[in-house]
């Protein structure tokens, strides 16, 4: 890559203020918990209802919460990306379950995220969120520019988990859903999002969730057409609302934008956070389930503007 693609990549970057001053310091604050409830999920924590939900099947989703594990992994894309990553998965029930690899924004972690991530496996999703080596909260070197490697990053770490299909002993052996397979990404995890679909597709996803994200890696979307829901407030200063409405528009497939009048770039707790978690848990029972239902729910929605 040129040093002028690497330098409007990341003006690009640095324009949208991405959680992050974008300078060569690395973050010494991590950011407000994006989209994380008002009160964060524990690791290995139970869901409310301990009933056992019946096994999904093909056109309907589970119609009652699971339990929820959670357990992290040392996964790593050669020597020099380590890519640790947190699993929320349902811990009853045999599945299958549809699989969501999901990418943090620029100086945030997994676990900042556990309010909604639990809320998609307690519905019958299992979440795999890893921490980027040069992007995420603490680390010593931080690079924006990292960003240009994180979708193969994303795709690593799905193959790896849909690879615990198949491993004696694990607690996902048997359980993955390896043909319904989805994104997703808040701020930079949304720009990551959006490179698994374009210059760095992984034509494995069947859907994908974009959060207050925009369109900068470079690349046209390419390959098998897939169902994308976007998501963003309108007063988000951070990553503008019209760049996220460009990179909704640029996508050539069934798409829907879900805009949030009154919401920022982070969705702390409240409706709004309750808004985005029902909204996103709909969008994954229609797109991965095929739950019929779901997605006429969602259709009915309101400030949703849809393709599907």
């Amino acid at each position: 890559m040129g040093r002028r693609t690497v330098a409007l990549l990341l003006a690009a970057v640095c324009a949208t203020g991405a959680l992050t001053s974008c300078s060569a310091e690395p973050a010494r604050e991590a950011p407000p918990s994006p989209l994380a409830s008002a009160e964060p999920v524990p690791e290995s924590s139970p869901a409310p209802t301990l009933e056992s939900s019946p096994a999904p099947t093909r056109g309907r989703a589970p119609s009652r919460p699971f339990e929820v594990e959670t357990r992290k992994l040392k996964l790593s894309r050669g020597n020099d990306r380590p890519l640790p990553t947190t699993v929320w998965y349902p811990a009853t029930g045999d599945g299958p379950f549809p699989v969501v690899v999901f990418s943090h924004g620029l100086t945030a972690r997994p676990g900042d995220y556990a309010g909604i991530l639990a809320r998609w496996a307690r519905a019958g999703f299992v979440v795999a969120a890893p921490a980027y080596p040069h992007t995420s909260a603490g680390v010593a070197d931080f690079n924006v520019i990292d960003l240009l490697n994180q979708p193969a990053d994303a795709s690593s770490v799905l193959t790896q988990i849909l690879a615990l299909d198949g491993e004696a002993g694990d607690p996902l052996r048997g359980r993955l859903d390896r043909d319904h397979v989805a994104a997703a990404g808040h701020s930079g995890g949304g720009v990551t999002t959006l490179g698994m679909l374009s210059g760095n597709r992984d034509e494995r996803l069947t859907a994908a969730v974009v959060l207050a994200g925009r369109q900068v890696l470079p690349g046209t979307f390419t390959g098998p057409a897939l169902p994308v829901l976007f998501v963003h407030g309108e007063l988000d200063q951070t990553v503008r609302y019209a760049d996220g409405r460009a990179a909704f528009s640029a996508v050539p497939w069934p798409k829907a934008l879900l805009t949030l009048p009154d919401a920022g770039h982070v969705v702390t707790s409240g409706e709004e956070f309750d808004l985005v978690a029902d909204a996103t848990t709909d969008f994954w029972r229609w797109s991965l389930y095929g739950d019929a239902g779901a997605g006429r729910r969602l259709e009915r929605r309101d400030n949703l503007d849809s393709d599907f």
